[in-house]
């Protein structure tokens, strides 16, 4: 029971009881105290109308029968037709149709049987609009409501959903902007090394060079370091996604227990060992070392058995990811995964590291080796 239907519930109450003090009641055979149940009951209806509106509706139609089979009188009558009116608005759909052809029926009914009945058309006539008043308004206007609320509703949700396309045009437009404008930095940053490099090739091929031709050589590739750095901050800055932390984009080896647990989730048991003291990576190799374990996981999901071993090991000046896992049905190979390999040994030959993929004994296997030191040479290996 709702606090404000039972404020109301009162409200009516005590109104119907004013007007019966004031005789709006048919003097029969029953005095004015005993048309308080039918009141009771109808207002009890009220009470519940939006909670248990079949309830409401059904003890508007007791009271009404009662309250007739008496008088009736004006208070608990004007009362049941919210009976009606949150019977239909509030409850079931299919109620509201059932309830308008039976309120229908009933008025040209009580039209027809009382004016036959006292042979008097024109009171036949003031008993159908009587009745139409009582049961056909209220569940009409209950259907109309309804019907209205129904298409605000709709319309809502289609400016909601103009809204959100709207957003994914406006997101579109902006990534469309930003790729063109990284591009434009990409080739600038271009630009930039290329000068770095044929400056610093014509500096190392000549040995007859002045030191002030040497400084001045120095110094443009200086200019061209930093700018080419400030612009490739720039271009990160827009590929990097509004609102997204700087720490948010970066993946840390560290973090290979969340891939581990997503691979778990999805049916694949992986049994993880870290062998070595955990360290700080450089940002390079935490990056790379996570996207490896990422795709190798994805691989083992995808191609391979129920089971995946993944060891994580840190050495001097080096960090290993071996991925262990069994073939299943599709034999010697993992088909599908020529993609995944190729970016794992690309990401592995910037780092200057050793990649290996193919198979191994009954299964495949995926290592690589990332060199945390710059003095490790690069050498990249891919078994087949």
């Amino acid at each position: 029971m709702r606090r404000d239907d039972a404020l109301w519930a009162v409200a009516c109450f005590v109104a119907a009881l004013l007007l019966l003090g004031a005789g709006a009641y048919e003097h029969r055979w029953a005095p004015a105290y005993l048309f308080v149940g039918p009141l009771v009951i109808t207002c009890v209806g009220v009470a519940v109308r939006r909670t248990r509106p079949l309830l409401s509706l059904g003890l508007g139609v007791v009271a009404f029968i009662g309250d007739f089979a008496m008088g009736p009188s004006l208070g608990t009558v004007l009362i049941v037709t919210d009976n009606l009116y949150s019977g239909v608005r509030y409850g079931p759909r299919a109620l509201g149709r059932w309830m308008l052809v039976i309120t229908s029926v009933i008025a040209v009914l009580a039209g027809v049987l009382g004016g036959a009945l006292l042979r008097q058309w024109a009171i036949g006539a003031i008993f159908l609009v009587q009745a139409g008043l009582v049961g056909v308004t209220p569940v009409f206007t209950a259907i109309l409501v309804r019907q209205l609320e129904d298409q605000a509703v709709a319309e809502r949700a289609r400016a909601e959903q103009v809204a959100r396309l709207a957003e994914l045009d406006r997101v579109a437009a902006v990534q469309a902007e930003r790729t063109r404008m990284a591009r434009e930095l990409h080739d600038m940053i271009a630009n930039h090394f290329s000068a770095i490099a044929i400056q610093s090739t014509a500096v190392l091929s000549r040995t007859d060079l002045e030191a002030r031709t040497v400084r001045g050589v120095l110094e443009s590739i200086r200019e061209n370091s930093v700018e080419g750095m400030e612009e490739m901050r720039a271009m990160i800055g827009l590929l990097r996604q509004d609102g997204e932390e700087p720490e948010a984009t970066r993946r840390r080896l560290a973090e290979v227990e969340d891939l581990v647990e997503r691979a778990r989730v999805a049916g694949l048991d992986v049994r993880l060992c870290v062998d070595g003291t955990p360290r700080e990576l450089p940002a390079s190799v935490d990056l790379a070392g996570y996207r490896i374990v990422q795709e190798s996981l994805t691989n083992a999901l995808k191609h391979g058995g129920k089971a995946a071993d993944l060891v994580i090991g840190y050495r001097p000046g080096l960090v290993t990811l071996t991925v262990d896992n069994p073939l299943g049905d599709v034999g010697g190979a993992l088909p599908g995964a020529g993609a995944g390999i190729i970016g794992m040994r690309e990401r592995t030959a910037l780092l200057g590291g050793v990649f290996e993929a193919g198979p191994y004994g009954d299964g495949w296997r995926v290592r690589a080796e990332l060199p945390t030191q710059e003095s490790v040479r690069p050498s990249v290996r891919e078994s087949t």
